[in-house]
């Protein structure tokens, strides 16, 4: 298995062997899927379908919402076949279209955030222009540069992994990783890792610089406002802070435990450090979103007692 020409497998060797304990894992992480794809689904749903939320903040929380259902489907479907199998091997074309998927995901989500903030920021500091600059086509146009901009530059990415000469295959990870698989070159990497640095500093510091300018006026408004406008910015900043916060961790997370020897830490917490950012952060968004935002919050209760009462009426 010299190069990605004969190269046809990647085995991962991070699964433990549980025996009869597989079936609790199987059984506990299809219901975190059932519960993140139905959770986003139905927020999407609710977004599209009521004109009074057809608005930029929850049109941008719509492609956030779609963003956690593709990542997470990146992941779950080959997880659940993972840990029923005894063989954890994965062919080389789904492994780096997985790596694809995951790694687009978390460029999408920290650029989302960003315009995100930017949004608000808008909504707070300047609400008399708030209606212009996001007007429904500048809003189309920002969803559509996120995700863009994150896709093709991945795709170079992939195209930089694919020329390289592989001398093993086994990746130390539960799912495929874009470091691991570069780790196993025995060929050149000099560009591979250049332009990981530079993708870093592209899906990570440059969405960075909205996300404190924005915030940092929004805090200056605060503190110089009324009682009324801080408890309005806190009420609407709030979620997009702590999902902003936690998916910067998970990140973290993961970059870490990709790119150093973390087998002296025990097997659950390495499991639960690779894992955080992709089962987190699709569980959190729907729930803080669909609790704090009251618009949603009072679509949704609406939707739930027309039901109730139309069952009622028939019954």
């Amino acid at each position: 298995m010299s190069n990605l020409t004969t190269l046809t497998y990647f085995i991962l060797g991070a699964y433990l062997n549980v025996g009869t304990l597989q079936y609790f894992y199987f059984t506990l992480t299809a219901l975190l899927y059932f519960a993140i794809v139905f959770l986003n689904t139905s927020l999407i749903v609710i977004i599209c379908v009521n004109r009074s939320l057809h608005e930029p903040m929850y049109m941008f929380l719509c492609s956030l919402f779609v963003n956690e259902l593709y990542g997470s489907t990146g992941l779950f479907p080959f997880l659940l076949i993972q840990i029923l199998s005894d063989v954890h091997t994965v062919s080389a074309p789904l492994c780096f279209l997985q790596i694809f998927c995951v790694y687009t995901y978390g460029s999408i989500e920290f650029s989302n955030l960003a315009v995100m903030s930017y949004d608000r920021y808008l909504a707070i500091c300047s609400p008399l222009h708030y209606k212009t600059k996001m007007a429904s086509n500048n809003t189309a146009v920002l969803i559509i540069v996120v995700w863009v901009y994150s896709l093709v530059k991945f795709i170079i990415h992939i195209s930089l992994n694919l020329r390289l000469t592989l001398c093993g295959n086994v990746l130390n990870s539960l799912y495929c990783q874009n470091y691991p698989v570069v780790k196993l070159a025995c060929s050149d990497t000099q560009v591979n890792n250049i332009y990981g640095v530079f993708g870093i500093v592209l899906s990570l510091v440059v969405p960075l610089f909205p996300v404190l300018f924005s915030y940092t006026r929004i805090l200056k408004v605060c503190f110089s406002g009324s009682k009324e406008a801080r408890q309005k910015s806190v009420s609407t900043c709030t979620p997009q802070l702590v999902s902003l916060l936690n998916f910067s961790f998970g990140s973290c997370f993961e970059m870490l435990q990709s790119r150093f020897d973390t087998t002296s830490l025990p097997s659950a917490l390495r499991i639960f450090l690779s894992l955080y950012f992709l089962m987190m952060q699709p569980i959190l968004n729907p729930i803080m979103y669909g609790i704090q935002m009251s618009k949603i919050r009072n679509v949704y209760k609406r939707v739930i007692c027309s039901k109730i009462s139309c069952r009622c009426s028939k019954a």
